[in-house]
């Protein structure tokens, strides 16, 4: 039986607190995983690890970090991502909101975009395989 999408949220604030030692409360579907929640690149390892036990999934690397777009001189010029690059994010990550991304695509930018809600998205849609 398919978990619902509060089912889902629980599991995946749970996760994050236990990752980042963060409150409940500070774990909600806006907030974002770096700004607001202080994760640095080497706790996505320990949130990845965690989600994956929590729902038996696996969590390929570049699905949640699509290193290799923003690395790569045919998908970003002086430090922004191109709308050839953007179009390559949307496909790769339909689950992430990128709109906020959309109106200032700078790659430094981009780990910070990341939110609860978007986590829960691509935990739901991996969960629907």
């Amino acid at each position: 039986m398919p978990l619902t999408q509060d089912e889902i949220f629980s599991k995946v604030q749970e996760s994050l607190v236990d990752a980042l030692g963060v409150d409940d409360d500070e774990v909600n579907a806006e907030a974002t995983l770096v700004g607001d929640l202080g994760a640095e690149s080497i706790d996505f390892l320990d949130i990845v690890f965690k989600l994956e036990k929590a729902f038996n999934i696996t969590i390929p690397r570049e699905e949640l970090s699509p290193e290799d777009i923003l690395t790569n001189n045919q998908y970003v010029q002086d430090g922004n991502v191109t709308a050839e690059g953007l179009t390559e994010l949307k496909t790769r990550m339909p689950w992430a909101d990128l709109s906020n991304f959309e109106k200032n695509p700078r790659v430094q930018d981009f780990g910070n975009l990341l939110t609860v809600g978007d986590l829960c998205r691509y935990v739901g849609a991996k969960l629907e395989g």
